[in-house]
């Protein structure tokens, strides 16, 4: 990959969508704002010189015509960061919302599985390889009170890792980041409670930062645990050695 790569980033609108869509244009690729956000999105797009594009990631077309942008507008596409996400909030037994849950799933694991699959598509087709990198989250790795939000981001890392061991072969590296607590408007409602407690909060542009170094490595597979004050590290997960007769 050179400079001027084809980059598109989702809930790029604020968050660490925002960062990432602007590290990427400060190192010269031409960026694809995707965001339902149609405010903010368009505002970032035009500071960055990038394309804003109106996608609900928990729609399968809405994520095929969103890499279709990309494709017309810069010839193709060699990098996808799939970030968008929202807290889980379904409740637990009787307090479960099936409604909340199916809405939550559908952003933070549907959302990330259409748009992978588009991109794969994409990349695929101009045969020079690729990155996807998904937003997870520290709740990918270990337990979490948002148990929903959690589940989606430990599907996540499978997604992750399987499809990382399938596209090998095309060139595309696949990973995920895993940030602890990111001072962004998914946490607002915590974050006085969470300062109190003592605990670090990193900044977006600390992980935009990180994701760029990931996908000029051309690591695959990796689930990068990012923490505020510490080294960024791919986790080490156990081998699994299959029983045999």
């Amino acid at each position: 990959m050179t400079d001027g790569r084809a980059v598109l980033v989702t809930g790029a609108a604020s968050g660490i969508g925002a960062g990432l869509a602007r590290g990427f244009a400060q190192a010269g690729d031409r960026v694809l704002v995707a965001d339902v956000n149609d405010t903010d999105g368009p505002r970032l797009a035009e500071e960055i010189g990038g394309v804003f594009v109106h996608t609900d990631v928990a729609d399968l077309d809405a994520n095929r015509a969103m890499v279709a942008e990309a494709v017309s507008r810069f010839g193709g596409l060699e990098v996808a960061c799939f970030n968008a996400g929202v807290g889980g909030g379904a409740g637990l037994g009787e307090r479960f919302d099936p409604d909340a849950y199916r809405a939550s799933m559908g952003i933070n694991l549907d959302g990330m599985v259409f748009g992978a699959n588009a991109a794969v598509t994409a990349m695929r087709a101009h045969g020079r390889g690729g990155a996807i990198v998904f937003t997870a989250s520290i709740a990918g790795l270990a337990p979490a009170a948002d148990l929903y939000y959690a589940t989606a981001k430990h599907g996540l890392i499978g997604l992750m890792r399987s499809m990382a061991m399938l596209l090998a072969k095309d060139r595309i590296s696949v990973n995920a980041i895993c940030p602890g607590f990111v001072d962004t408007a998914i946490i607002a409602p915590v974050r006085d409670r969470l300062v109190e407690a003592g605990l670090a909060m990193l900044a977006p542009a600390d992980v935009a930062e990180l994701v760029l170094e990931i996908v000029a490595s051309g690591e695959t597979g990796q689930a990068w645990e990012i923490q505020k004050g510490r080294p960024a590290q791919p986790v080490e997960f156990r081998p699994i050695t299959l029983s045999r007769t």
